[in-house]
């Protein structure tokens, strides 16, 4: 008897260049409607073979200096998508053609191939790295008897698995039905049904009717709720913009170790796991910086290449904090071979969030993996520092580079004599300022002190 965990047959596909380029335009138009913006977004960093030397030595990047992930590397990726899910991989094939056919995506002799080599191993479900269309879907599922998911589908059951909060999982859900409603016919059988592995968590857990007309009432249903949790959010928001407290937001690609920094950072003991999309919910910590400053830091979901729009619409509750930060700390894996497009797909998010004009520090992480050579060459300037959350390395250097980047609520240099019977005063300074100097003088305390603005403003009596 075999266990609970499914078994996964892989399949890649690699399209020519000329077909790839045609697309492009359409792909362009489409990102430009979603985010009000024109074009493509600016690249990351150089191409992914240079990445190691080229971010260790801190040279600028460019949108030229980008390439789009191969069909090799994306089918690792779905690789890991695939054991983030859950599932055993007992195979995989790749398809090599000129243009997807409509009818099943891949060719008729590969099908034939897949059908059997899919049969041979055993596979509960066949995932392909690429999205299918409601007929391909279909078709696919008739050809192979079993179950068929495309990418899309794979990354919105992980997002299914991993939501904790009430909100994350209404957001999922909101996606999954938003997903589900074009690929009805067909497929009520067996999305009215419980669920039972990858790709039915979710709505096929609470045996949703596939009637569209049911579907349309959910998704208001959800979209009401969420909407609440949006107005309360604000309110929460609108009492904490009362106090000057600026946010830093933490972006980047799953995976990226943007949860272990945020722990080392402000011990919060968010999860942390090297699987992708461990971080759904958004936590907010305060921090303290070099000049006493205190800042909120927030860690927010994970981003991936081809992040579905249902995603990201529906994750906009979440991705607020991104939208109103003060500095984003943008986190890359500094030893994956493919960082300089995962910084791109990053950026392409952030438009979508209309957020890519945000004021932004790259944080290269994991130097620790890299080799002796690599990291003698580590050069930080104002726009990245290298660092390493797991093992602590030049976390100081990251909050002074915070603390010089951060406009809001600037530090103020004055000189104040107050009176020794001030205790909350004196008490107040001695935490949140910098003391350049001190000197008693009769009843009173001379000093010269950093501090932000807004203390400033409430010590001015003091003001020598």
């Amino acid at each position: 008897m075999r266990g609970a965990q499914e078994h996964a047959f892989l399949v890649g596909v690699d399209f020519h260049k000329e077909y790839l380029r045609e697309r492009e335009p359409e792909e362009k138009s489409s990102a430009a409607k979603r985010s009000g913006a024109g074009g493509i977004l600016p690249a990351g960093a150089r191409a992914a073979r240079d990445i190691a030397s080229t971010v260790t030595a801190g040279k600028k990047h460019s949108e030229e200096d980008a390439v789009p992930f191969d069909a090799d590397e994306s089918l690792a990726e779905l690789r890991e998508l695939t054991v983030s899910a859950g599932a055993k991989i007992v195979g995989e094939m790749m398809q090599r053609r000129d243009r997807p056919e409509p009818a099943t995506l891949i060719g008729k002799g590969k099908l034939e191939e897949l059908s059997g080599a899919a049969k041979m191993a055993d596979a509960d479900v066949v995932i392909f790295d690429h999205e299918l269309s409601p007929s391909q879907l279909r078709n696919l599922e008739r050809e192979l008897h079993c179950r068929v998911l495309d990418r899309t589908q794979l990354i919105l059951d992980i997002f299914a698995k991993h939501a904790r909060t009430r909100e994350g999982q209404l957001q999922v859900e909101l996606a999954q039905l938003e997903y589900l409603l074009p690929r009805l016919a067909g497929r009520g059988k067996e999305m009215s049904q419980l669920g039972g592995g990858i790709g039915t968590r979710g709505p096929g857990e609470t045996q949703l009717e596939t009637d569209r007309r049911k579907i349309y009432s959910r998704v208001r249903t959800v979209k009401k709720r969420l909407e609440e949790v949006r107005r309360i959010r604000a309110q929460q928001r609108n009492r904490r913009e009362s106090i000057p407290v600026a946010v830093v937001a933490l972006v980047g690609y799953t995976n990226a170790g943007k949860s272990t920094l945020f722990n080392t950072l402000t011990k919060a003991g968010v999860l942390e796991s090297a699987r992708m999309f461990a971080t759904l919910d958004p936590t907010l910590r305060a921090v303290s910086l070099p000049s006493k400053r205190q800042v909120l830091l927030s860690d927010t979901v994970g981003f991936i290449r081809n992040l579905p729009h249902t995603l990201v619409s529906a994750f906009r509750a979440t991705l607020e904090e991104v939208q109103r930060a003060a500095l984003l700390l943008h986190v890359t894996d500094a030893t994956s071979a493919t960082a300089a497009e995962q910084m791109a797909q990053v950026e392409k998010v952030l438009r979508e969030l209309e957020s890519a004009d945000k004021p932004r520090l790259h944080v290269m992480n994991k130097v620790d993996l890299l080799g002796k050579e690599q990291r003698q060459t580590l050069v930080d300037d104002d726009n990245t520092v290298h660092i390493s959350a797991a093992k602590g390395i030049n976390l100081e250097g990251l909050l002074e580079t915070i603390d010089l980047r951060m406009q809001d609520d600037p530090i103020k240099t004055m000189k104040l004599r107050v009176p020794q019977s001030e205790g909350k005063v004196l008490s107040t300074l001695e935490a949140k300022s910098k003391i350049v100097n001190r000197k008693y003088v009769g009843g009173a305390v001379d000093m010269t002190v950093e501090l932000p603005e807004s203390l400033a403003r409430r010590l001015e009596k003091f003001e020598k």
